[in-house]
């Protein structure tokens, strides 16, 4: 696909092209704003004809390799580089570092995720039972009672000074051995070396690795970071929501998991055509990276494709299979845990936010849940500066890049349904004109007012074939959120707190938005009027000052000369305005 210059936008395959193409111009109003923004620059179709679907799938790589298409996926990872720090000391002590630096210590890595890093030091740790603390050994052997954690067998107790310095360090390799080939391998040497100790009488050491041997075969039966599996696999999980998608990939080489990625990326039209659409772009760049079997969330439908293409590039038979049970399945739900924790950070969205607008759509009956709420408010000084704010909520957080400002220009006097009703008019007719800063609609409008606010909008949105939820929020006597009003009934939210707190949060913020407008027109008015009490200077020359300088401060100081450029005028009336400006501003 082309725009009107002829740059190429959009690189894609299809087995009936005519059926994908016309997807994108069917029902425009239910694509995401990335697929219509990409319908409306569409300019021109080519297309190439290729003998397979696999030579298809090379072709589309190859192309967008090429062009670098601004509508195909971009991948954007959250790599950054972490490693497992091991001290080069009598008493060595795992942790987790940002770099790898330090002479006097060896490392393990590097891993392009902390998540990886930091859930194995903190494994092993609890494990085997290292100390935590900041003491140094054996300098600080006897030096204080012990800790807390020894007297609860979370620390082995180095700094009572019975832990022979040859003991800890074959603790400390079996520990390495953890991180770099799994659980088996573990327990395996710590299983001898039980034996071993069973076998010279020493119970109690024999003992305490019959301890560790068990927290490792416990740790087993969760979703820890390591894996039983010997050969090298990947875990592909994809999390979205309305607009946005995050894919995680995790990796897992000889039993444990050696790195973790995140990827934000655009939403796109079918969530089937963007994991095919990811893998490929993620595992043709990663050639020398790719395992022989890739775990996948979801079935594709051009699975064997895939896995026909990987192994070309690769060398080796990949396949790519939606895990069904045991241990491949635990691994894919953790990899769409991640996922979805990951778009959660990135969007802001709070499990308390999301259950409040699951409420609210239960309590309105709506047809799905309210993703992009627009609440609307009017304030004014008497009949003097009336004004509309708009503002916009995304997934129950403020998305402040949608709020808008209305100056009412066809109401005379104080009328707050007819101030509502040309706002709305006004939006309304901005998206219909295809003017982007306002789409898309919104899933439901709240008015700061009751009853007769709604049944006036109502007729706004008759009038002009727009369907959307509408409704109001009162207020009770001490200026508070009470309930929600329909044109029929008033629908109580106190018993909700998540909800109540919604709602409120938006009454206060649009009450906020709209009278911090309000306050600004009106200062302009006022000096305005001041301005126009200058001799030869109109409303025209005054508003001309005051929409240039903006503030009164940077009015205050401008410069004669810039006053004569804004206003047009000649020297001596710049002048006059200045010193009146220093007078009486």
């Amino acid at each position: 696909m082309k725009d009107k210059t002829g740059r190429i936008i959009y690189v894609g395959k299809a087995k009936a092209l005519k059926n994908r193409v016309t997807t994108y111009f069917h029902a425009l109003e239910s694509h995401n704003a990335k697929t219509r923004k990409l319908v409306e620059n569409i300019y021109d179709f080519d297309f190439i004809v290729t003998p397979s679907e696999l030579d298809a799938l090379v072709l589309e790589c190859s192309l967008i390799k090429q062009y670098n298409p601004k509508y195909n996926i971009l991948l954007k990872d959250d790599k950054g580089y972490n490693y497992i720090k091991i001290t080069k000391e009598p008493y060595p002590r795992i942790s987790y570092a940002l770099n790898c630096n330090d002479k006097n210590a060896e490392y393990l890595g590097p891993f392009t995720s902390g998540f990886t890093a930091k859930q194995a030091v903190d494994e092993v740790n609890r494990i085997f039972m290292f100390p935590s603390c900041h003491k140094v050994f054996p300098r600080d052997f006897r030096k204080e009672r012990p800790c807390l954690n020894y007297h609860i067998k979370r620390c082995m107790g180095v700094c009572t000074g019975k832990i022979k310095q040859d003991e800890y360090n074959s603790l400390i390799h079996s520990a390495i051995e953890y991180m770099q080939n799994g659980s088996k391998a573990s327990v395996e040497r710590l299983t001898e070396q039980m034996y071993e100790a069973s076998e010279n009488l020493e119970f109690e050491k024999a003992a305490k690795l019959r301890d560790r041997i068990n927290a490792i075969e416990k740790m087993k039966d969760g979703q820890d970071i390591f894996s039983d599996k010997t050969y090298d696999f990947d875990v592909v999980a994809l999390a979205q929501n309305v607009e946005l998608a995050s894919i995680a990939v995790m990796c897992y080489r000889g039993g444990r998991i050696t790195d973790k990625m995140n990827f934000f990326i655009g939403d796109e039209y079918d969530p089937g055509q963007m994991r095919s659409d990811f893998l490929v772009e993620y595992y043709s760049a990663r050639t020398d990276a790719i395992p022989k079997q890739i775990y996948i969330d979801k079935e594709m439908e051009d699975s064997a494709i895939l896995e026909e293409y990987f192994s070309a590039l690769c060398g080796h038979k990949v396949t790519v299979t939606v895990a069904q049970r045991g241990e491949g399945l635990s691994r894919v739900l953790l990899a769409k845990q991640n996922a979805s924790e990951y778009l959660s950070m990135k969007v802001g969205r709070t499990v308390k936010e999301i259950n409040a607008l699951e409420d609210l759509a239960k309590l309105l009956g709506l047809p799905k849940i309210p993703t992009v709420i627009e609440s609307y408010d009017i304030s004014n000084l008497g009949e003097d500066s009336i004004v509309g704010g708009m503002i916009v909520y995304r997934n129950g957080r403020p998305y402040k890049a949608g709020y808008r400002k209305f100056t009412i220009k066809n109401v005379i006097g104080q009328n707050d349904y007819a101030c509502m009703q040309e706002v709305l008019q006004r939006r309304i007719q901005r998206y219909l004109d295809g003017d982007e800063s306002f789409a898309p609609l919104p899933d439901l409008i709240l008015l700061d007012g009751g009853k007769g606010h709604v049944h006036a909008v109502q007729q706004v949105l008759d009038s002009m074939n727009v369907s959307i939820p509408l409704y109001g929020l009162v207020k009770d006597d001490k200026h508070r959120t009470r309930a929600i009003a329909a044109q029929g009934e008033e629908i109580q939210i106190n018993a909700n707190r998540k909800l109540f707190s919604l709602m409120t949060n938006i009454q206060d913020e649009v009450h906020r938005f709209s009278l911090s407008f309000q306050q600004q027109t009106h200062k302009k008015k006022t000096y305005e009027l001041e301005l126009t009490k200058i001799k030869g200077i109109g409303e025209a020359k005054a508003l001309a000052l005051i929409k240039h300088f903006k503030t009164k401060q940077a009015l205050k100081d401008a410069s004669p000369d810039e006053i004569a450029s804004v206003a047009k005028v000649k020297e001596e009336k710049a002048i006059e305005i200045y010193d009146f400006i220093k007078e009486n501003f």
